[in-house]
């Protein structure tokens, strides 16, 4: 069972991965300069922001499912279905980036320490290989680990975040004594015209003008991107059902941890934004390579192997928050019943984490996979927001709902999250909202399609229980009052159909709150 500092080391262990490590050096060279250190703080007020409303819900509804879970229980079947899609979408993508990121720092580990690879085998590794091995082979590994009921114990990942935390530490320490304060100028760098063929960003297509590259917009263009590097905290919730105390510890470890990633990420952007020009910041590996470039090339090889180990263990955490949302999904009947039963030689959601990661695997194989970074962004931005609504939503519905946090200044804060969140989405791509718009097109066909006439709610009469979970899916959430002093709470009505004294009808469940 994972206690407040358990659940505060698994924010950490999700959070610190390619966000830091890659993202950073790539967005101050191509969008932001060193403005990007105004990125990462905007990033962190949206996600602060949204970690709020995310603590107020899991208090509230302490089950695992995440977003998900949330916005069934909140605005119903149909829209529970949108939020999960995207959740997939947003696991599946981060699993896959990272694992190519990972290849990159695999690759430069290697040349650290001498050992060259022959042409003809290093043009597999590179993350912008047209076939790359190593990231599938990677993700086969991990993807087998958790089918066969591999978990990241507290103490093992303890010992892997501090050695994260202690990699951006030497980074900070070693990589001040080398800033050069002419790296700072100019701050914000002159905005720069879009290329012809670039596609502009949703705000910039609204207003009929290209905002382009650096700049007062670049900021914020850059912050969109960068929220990527935060992502994780929401993560969170789906260790719910495992958490001791979950009202108050899974709230407490969201807003330690975001808190606490931030501080690291603002410090570390500013040292390396100071050790290099922002332009030659565009590497594979920009972390290692700005600590070759001043001089100290022993900590560049501790950066790459702390860089594997922490990339590693992002992938594990979102694979395994991947199968759960699966296996939520599959307990609901919006996807087939098989994801949502638990293996019995292995006690896991063995079919729901052998298709998170053969989805994963197949979407790394994908040559330009790392340009879809937006995607997995506007996928969490798009929970972000059903989150915001959903806190406004449950106090104005049931107000007398026991919560182990409640966002403060309702509903200012909600609002603010809400609208941080969709400012951020504006300054995505056109690209990226029109890749987002097929999956989401996509997904809501596959819910017409199936998952409506195959779901718990429609099929409640007659809804095989004996499915060898360990709980009937969120559709048996409900609010319950036991006692007339005691607030009321949501809670898992595990009753079969046939044992419930009243039948509920079947017809209009899907959009019920």
């Amino acid at each position: 069972m994972f206690n407040r500092r358990d659940l505060v080391v698994l924010g950490l262990g999700v959070m610190i991965g390619s966000g830091i490590f890659s993202i950073s050096g790539v967005q101050a060279a191509s969008v932001a300069g060193p403005a990007v250190i105004l990125s990462f703080v905007i990033a962190a007020i949206v996600c602060l922001l949204a970690a709020a409303c995310y603590a107020e819900l899991s208090s509230t509804i302490p089950v695992s499912g995440s977003a998900y879970t949330f916005s069934y229980v909140t605005f119903g079947e149909a829209w529970a279905w949108l939020v999960g899609w995207a959740l997939v979408l947003e696991l599946v993508t981060a699993a896959a980036i990272v694992a190519r990121v990972w290849s990159a720092y695999f690759l430069a580990t290697l040349d650290g320490f001498g050992v060259s690879l022959p042409d003809g085998v290093a043009k597999y590794f590179g993350p912008e290989a047209k076939l790359n091995l190593v990231a599938p082979l990677l993700l086969l590994i991990l993807t087998a680990l958790i089918v066969t009921g591999t978990k990241l114990s507290a103490r093992v990942l303890t010992i892997v975040v501090i050695a994260k935390v202690a990699v951006i530490l030497l980074v900070v320490i070693v990589g001040a004594a080398h800033i050069n304060m002419a790296n700072y100028h100019p701050f914000v760098p002159m905005s720069r015209a879009a290329p012809a063929t670039a596609s502009p960003t949703l705000l910039g297509w609204i207003v009929d003008s290209s905002f382009g590259s650096f700049g007062t917009m670049g900021v914020f263009t850059a912050a969109s991107t960068i929220v990527f590097a935060y992502i994780g905290f929401d993560l969170i919730a789906t260790a719910s059902e495992d958490a001791r105390n979950p009202r108050k510890t899974v709230p407490q470890g969201m807003l330690l941890g975001v808190g606490a990633v931030t501080i690291l990420y603002i410090a570390m952007a500013v040292v390396l934004v100071g050790m290099r020009p922002y332009s030659k910041l565009g590497g594979s590996a920009p972390v290692s390579e700005a600590l070759a470039a001043v001089g100290v090339g022993w900590a560049a090889k501790v950066v790459n192997l702390g860089a594997l180990l922490a990339l590693m263990t992002v992938i594990m955490v979102v694979l395994i928050a991947q199968s759960r949302v699966l296996f939520n999904m599959g307990r609901d009947g919006l996807m087939p019943k098989s994801l949502g039963r638990v293996s019995r030689v292995y006690s896991s959601p063995a079919r729901a984490a052998t298709a998170a990661g053969v989805a994963a695997l197949l979407l790394t194989l994908y040559p330009k996979v790392l340009e879809l970074e937006e995607l997995l962004v506007i996928g969490a931005l798009f929970c972000f927001a059903f989150c915001a609504v959903g806190v406004l939503r449950l106090r104005r519905t049931e107000p007398n709902l026991e919560r182990g946090f409640r966002v403060p200044m309702v509903p200012l804060i909600p609002l603010l999250s809400l609208g941080a969140t969709v400012w951020l989405m504006l300054n995505l791509k056109t690209s990226t909202w029109t890749k987002f718009g097929i999956w989401m097109l996509i997904g809501i066909a596959i819910y017409g399609l199936y998952g409506r006439w195959h779901s718990r709610l429609a099929n409640e009469d007659s809804w095989d229980f004996d499915i060898g979970d360990t709980d009937h899916g969120t559709g048996g959430l409900q609010t319950i009052r036991i006692e007339q002093d005691r607030p009321p709470e949501l809670r898992v009505n595990r009753t079969p159909p046939e044992q419930q004294q009243v039948q509920k009808p079947t017809r209009g469940k899907h959009m019920r709150s």
